[in-house]
């Protein structure tokens, strides 16, 4: 297998892994941006019934309702605590997923240009390759015209 040939195999790995990256960091993004969501309706919900139970409290409550609204409140607080570590976690996640596709970018950059490389290299040989086929043709048509020119003057036959 030419060198050509395996880093062109090379680059299509190289663009399959870049693609994965890149479908894994989309997917860690859409799931940030839902656990993100989940997050903000707790805080609105709780926000809410604080709102409520704000203006609830100005008519008297029994102590029982108060200890549930109480008790209701601290589980809606324990439930955006472990929201905020989901999307904190999800956050990292999303951060390690971009920093692998990069990578994979970075990768298959380096990857083209060393096939440009090559390339360029190998078509800088052929035109080396043809230039020097072209001087020895002309030099031996200049050689033969010589001849023909010299054995004219000494009035030789061709």
């Amino acid at each position: 297998m030419s060198a050509l040939t395996s880093l062109t195999l090379a680059i299509e790995v190289a663009e399959r892994a870049r693609d994965q990256a890149d479908q894994a960091w989309q997917q860690a993004r859409r799931g940030l941006q839902f656990a993100r969501g989940q997050l903000e309706q707790l805080e609105s919900y709780a926000a809410d019934t604080e709102a409520r139970w704000g203006t609830a409290a100005a008519v008297t409550v029994s102590a029982e309702l108060m200890r549930h609204h109480q008790h209701f409140m601290q589980r809606l607080r324990h439930a955006m605590g472990l929201q905020t570590g989901v999307v904190n976690d999800l956050e990292r996640q999303a951060e390690t997923a971009r920093v692998q596709r990069v990578q994979q970018e970075v990768r298959l950059k380096a990857l083209q240009q060393l096939l440009e490389k090559k390339l360029a290299e190998r078509a800088r040989l052929q035109a080396r390759r043809e230039q020097k086929q072209m001087d020895e043709m002309a030099i031996l048509a200049h050689a033969r015209n010589g001849a023909v020119a010299g054995r004219r003057m000494t009035g030789e036959s061709l």
